[in-house]
């Protein structure tokens, strides 16, 4: 994975460095893996922290105090079953405390607004309208947050698929954004279960 310049930073304007240098990272990370990938979690842990508590994982990854101060470390989380949607599994977790925040990666297809009358209600058949509609687009949605508030999400058009076209902000995808801060609350999520 590589280090990002803020300079770099796409929609870097009011947002947390640390979160959009990890969230872009991230996207980095599964852009090189090609596109038709699942569905991944990631907890993102207080790089001076990891460096601190976990020196050996720590000089694993190539992280060492330099890096540490006022950035994040992705730590991805266990693939998720291919029958899991990950929308589902957001809303059964919670992070211990020691995460600072999360991040998730999805690839959806996306249509044009002037359709939504169009597709219809049953998620079969929703699905189907959505793969042969001729003005669908492939996207891979890489959103995160953090315990202190901060959102950043970073966008990857398949069909504009380089680096210079990944587009970045705090709420391009506030649905999935919802079910990350969600997960995120100092409850345990078995407490009313």
């Amino acid at each position: 994975m590589s280090e990002h310049d803020e300079s770099e930073l796409p929609g870097f304007e009011d947002v947390d460095p640390a979160l959009a240098a990890a969230v872009l990272e991230i996207e980095s990370h599964h852009a090189g893996a090609g596109w038709d990938q699942p569905a991944r979690l990631y907890a993102l842990v207080d790089t001076a922290e990891l460096v601190a508590h976990e020196p050996a994982l720590a000089a694993a990854m190539g992280l060492d105090q330099s890096a540490a101060k006022g950035s994040l470390t992705p730590v991805e989380q266990d693939q998720l079953a291919p029958d899991q949607l990950l929308e589902t599994v957001l809303q059964s977790i919670g992070w211990p405390p020691g995460v600072a925040g999360c991040a998730a990666v999805v690839e959806r297809l996306v249509l044009p607004t002037d359709v939504d009358g169009q597709i219809p209600e049953d998620p079969a058949a929703a699905e189907e309208f959505a793969r042969e509609h001729p003005d669908r687009q492939e996207v891979r949605m890489v959103a995160g947050a953090t315990r202190a508030g901060a959102t950043y999400c970073a966008l990857r058009l398949r069909a504009h698929d380089d680096d210079q076209s990944v587009v970045g902000g705090r709420d391009l995808v506030p649905g999935l954004l919802e079910l990350l801060v969600a997960t995120l609350h100092d409850d345990d999520p078995d407490e009313n279960a």
